[in-house]
């Protein structure tokens, strides 16, 4: 199963001005067979995104928040620690 999952931000600590780009990351330390992702921000079930990358082209005002990514390798998943994004 996947483990390890970890989130980075460009910018880092993800705090972005407004209108900005955001990249957000994420990597799993371990985990077998192909996995795939998705995004989520306060806890909300309905995707952001799917895939290893999200980008938010231009940060608005109602896109701060905590995102967290999910890793899944079918049968199991892994969550990241959330990331706290700041809209300046």
């Amino acid at each position: 199963p996947p483990s390890g999952v970890s989130l980075w931000a460009q910018p880092p600590g993800g705090q972005v001005a407004l209108g900005d780009r955001l990249v957000l990351s994420c990597a799993v330390a371990a985990g077998t067979g192909p996995l795939s992702f998705s995004w989520h921000r306060g806890g909300s079930r309905a995707p952001l995104g799917t895939g290893p990358r999200l980008e938010l082209r231009h940060v608005g005002d109602n896109d701060s928040g905590h995102y967290q990514c999910r890793a899944s390798d079918g049968d199991s998943v892994a969550e990241s620690v959330p990331l706290n994004v700041t809209v300046l």
